[in-house]
Order: structure tokens, then sequence, then C-alpha cells
């Protein structure tokens, strides 16, 4: 068996073993079942995820997979490649949620498009591989091949539906953009390994607390703050999102806003808190006589994040836009804990990033639910007396719109309350001030699509009918954004032992 590698390394890379296998099976299952007869393989891609989810499970009984106590284990695998603790964890479930979501959305929309659905469907489970390995990533190598596999995925799947010229851009602008930051990204990975001689987070901190840097190492850390970004589609890297949101797929749409942004915040938490912890408040360079860290440039990009995507969202006619500006808004509140950084930050982060999932999936779910044949579904004056023809929709809508505007009990409340008191404890006080108004200004635009919801009666086009896959996704993220609104200790206490083990020395196998 190769250096690096043991049966111990097999048994906690069991999760992504067996969804890259998975993938595999679905795609050897698409080639050969006819396109006629492909709605299995909808069961085929959940089986997958539930096994995958299984094994995830099984894997943080013990850390020696012999223990009777569950605990979360915190050790480096493949030669120090990969991490195996709370935080990779905390992120997974995360990506297989969003994933199976966007599995129960797709048959419905695919059959309106359609668009075949097996090779879609490995593109989803591909796209949730390479996520997996940006959470648990602790190499810059590991991180960059789980970035450029999920970014590749999402490359064609925005793509997907060949005969809409809106997909055909969304992707091809999309690719650039992508390719272009991805270019950044690796330039500013490639000094801090020039700085150290090495690709491990921890052994590049160690690196720099002795090596001398001059100028390479803010250049470094503003190339890699520019690239991930782009990634989590922060101003002023955000101009791909609004363009990409409205021309991919709806699911897609939802996958991306939630998985890829999840994805890239674990890769931004692992780069900056594990590998740049020393650099947090000064060593990057001095203006006006004080120190900066990488905390001042996020602190800014936070507050231009929450303020351009809010303001841009207000003149949207178009839901995914909206969604799209709202979304980059989002970005900048969670950028907040990542400023705070300290433990309650970086928990805060967590559970903002977990509850956030809830609330966009199932917005997403009611504008696949507006999409049919005579009608694309993502304009305002398609929501138009929603609460006349779909009871249920218009009410999980209401719940999801106050949710993303941070009105209590809803979940999104706790989250940014979460969030703001984070930011309060570390000192960061008009920090939040600035959240809780740009929170506030973000009611505009929600509020918009209940009265188009609620008060406007007119319909427009053919009437809705809701498949049952579909509103077993909205009744999810609806309970989701309800439960975890009054009751959210657990998810508290999960994400606290999760953002623990960001400062545990790990074991190696």
């Amino acid at each position: 068996m190769p250096a690096g590698f043991s049966l111990q390394t097999v048994a906690y890379l069991l999760p992504e073993l067996v969804l890259t296998g998975g993938a595999l099976l679905l795609l050897i299952a698409d080639v050969v079942t006819p396109r006629e007869k492909q709605s299995w393989l909808v069961g085929l891609s959940l089986a997958v995820l539930a096994a995958t989810g299984v094994a995830l499970v099984a894997q943080y009984h013990s850390s020696s997979f012999a223990g009777p106590a569950w605990s979360i284990p915190n050790v480096t695998v493949a030669g120090g490649l990969v991490v195996v603790d709370g935080f990779a964890l905390f992120f997974k479930i995360i990506f297989l949620f969003a994933a199976a979501i966007t599995v129960l959305m797709s048959p419905r929309f695919l059959e309106v498009e359609g668009a075949p659905a097996g090779e879609y469907l490995f593109l989803v489970l591909c796209a949730t591989l390479g996520m997996f390995f940006m959470a648990g990533g602790i190499d810059l190598v590991t991180i960059f091949i789980g970035l450029e596999t999920m970014a590749i995925a999402f490359y064609i799947l925005t793509g997907y539906i060949k005969p809409s010229r809106r997909s055909n851009e969304a992707a091809v602008k999309y690719f650039l953009l992508g390719a272009f930051s991805l270019g950044i990204l690796l330039y500013g990975m490639s000094m801090l390994y020039g700085l150290t001689g090495t690709t491990q987070l921890r052994a590049i901190a160690a690196g720099l607390a002795t090596a001398p840097h001059g100028l390479l190492l803010p250049l470094a850390v503003i190339l890699v703050g520019a690239g991930v970004g782009f990634k989590i589609a922060a101003v002023p890297f955000h101009m791909w999102a609004p363009d990409v949101y409205e021309g991919a797929p709806t699911p897609i749409t939802a996958f991306l806003s939630v998985g890829s942004k999840a994805a890239s915040f674990a890769m931004l938490l692992r780069i900056f808190l594990v590998a740049l912890p020393a650099f947090r408040f000064g060593g990057l360079s001095v203006v006006f006589g004080q120190a900066i860290g990488w905390t001042t440039l996020f602190y800014v990009l936070s507050v231009i994040t929450m303020t351009v995507g809010n303001l841009a969202a207000l003149t949207q006619s178009n839901v995914k836009r909206m969604l799209a500006y709202s979304s980059i808004a989002h970005a900048g509140y969670v950028l907040i804990g990542v400023v705070a950084g300290t433990e309650r930050g970086v928990t805060a982060t967590l559970v903002y990033i977990f509850i956030y999932a809830f609330m966009q999936l199932g917005a997403f779910a009611v504008v696949v639910l507006l999409r049919r044949r005579d009608v694309i579904g993502d304009e305002l004056k398609d929501m138009s007396g929603l609460y006349f023809r779909s009871p249920l929709a218009a009410f999980a809508m209401l719940f999801f719109m106050l949710s993303l505007g941070g009105i209590p009990p809803t979940a999104g409340f706790m989250g940014k309350f979460w969030v703001f008191g984070a930011a309060i404890d570390a000192g960061y006080v008009w920090l939040a001030v600035i959240g809780v108004a740009n929170s506030a200004l973000s009611l505009y635009y929600y509020v918009r699509v209940v009265v188009f919801m609620w008060i406007k009666e007119e319909a427009i086009g053919s009437p809705i009918t809701m498949a049952p896959a579909l509103g077993l996704v909205i009744v999810i993220a609806l309970v989701g954004t309800m439960l975890f609104g009054m009751y959210p200790a657990p998810l508290f206490v999960l994400a606290q032992r999760s953002a623990e083990t960001l400062g545990l020395a790990a074991t190696t196998f």
C-alpha cells in the first residue's frame, strides 16, 4: 500500500470513497438505461447520498471505530493531505443535505425542460465530492483539487439546458471568470509555498513565523483572499453571480448558492485560521501608524458586500437575480463571524451557513414550482396570487422571506443574532450595527415578494401542480426554518464542538 495510506486511512476516507463509487455506478447505470426509463436514477442518487451519510455517521461514532461512545475524531490522513475533524463533519452534513434537496427538486424541472437526468445527477454527486475535499483539506493541494472538482461540475451544470440561451451565456461567463479567479487564487497559494517550502496549512503557519517574507506575504494574502472572494461572491468579486444564478437551471442555482458558498467558506476558514492565524491583526502592512492584518481586509469586504448586495437587490424584478444579490449580502453577514475570529465567531459562522441552507433552498424550491411549460416562473409577476393557487407554497415562501430578512421567531433571526452578538463580543460594535442596518434594508425586497403572493390575485399561465418530491422539499425546508428558530440549542452545540476542532492538534495516520 502506498506510503501514507493504510486500512485506517481507508476507513477515515470511507464517505468520500462511497460517494465516488456511487457516482461511477450512477454513470454506468445512465449508460445502460433508456432515457424514457431514467426516473429510477433519482432514487439511486438519493441512495448514494444516504449511504455516504451512513458512512459519515459511522466515521464519527468513535475515533477508533471500536469505542462505544460518540466522539469527534481529529486526525490527519493520506499523508497529511486530509483532516477528519468536527469542522469537516459539520460542512459535510450541509453538503449532503443540499445535494439531496437538489436531487429532489430536479426531476420536475428536468421533465419540463426535456433534459436527461443521468449526467446531471452524476455531476451533482461530483460537485458534492469536491466540496467534501474542500472542507477536509488541510493541504493547499487537496483544497485546490476539491475546488476544481466542484467548479468543473458547476460549469457544466450551469449550461446544462442546451437550448436555453440564458443557460449557455451563464455557463460561458461563469467558466471564464471562474478560470480567471482560479489563476489568482493559485498564484497566491504558490506564493505561500514559495515563502515556506510546504503546502500543508499547519506547516505554513510554522514556516511564516520564522521565515522573512517582506512584501510577498501581503501580496499572497490579497491574492488568496480575492480568489476565495470570487467563490463566495463577495463584492467586488460578485459580478458573475446575478447572471449565473439567473441563467443556470434553478435547482443548480440553489445548490450553487448553498453548497458552493458553504464549501468556499470552509476553505476560507481553513486557510486563514489554520495557516495564517498570526496575521489576523498585523504583519501585512502599516497604514496611518496602524498595523493591518487580514481581519481588516475582511472587515472592509463584509461592509461593502452587505451594502452593495442589498442595494442592488432592491431594484430587481427577477426573483432569481434578487436571491442572487441577497446571497451576496448574506456572504457579507457570514464574513462578520470571520472578522470576529473567535471561537464564538466561528461557531456563529457555522450556525449561519447551516440555517441559510434551509431558507435559501426552500425559496428556490418555490421558484422551481412556478416553472411550467408556458411560464418561466422566475419573475416577480409570476408570484402574483400564489396564495390563491398554492397556499402551502405561499405560506412556506412567507417564512423563507421573513427568515432571510432576520425576523423572529425564524431561524434566520437566530443566525443573525448569533453573528452580530459574536461581533459585539469581539469588539466590532460598528460592524454589527452596519449588519443590523443592512438587515433592515433587506426587508423591503423580501416583503415585496410576500405582497405579490398574498395580495395580487391574478393568476399567470397554467395552474400550479406540486409534485410530491417538490412538496417534500418545501416542507423539509419550512420545518427546518421554523424549528431552528424556536429550538436552536442542538445546532449551537454541534457548531461549537465543530469550531473547537480548528484549534486542536491532529493525530496523524
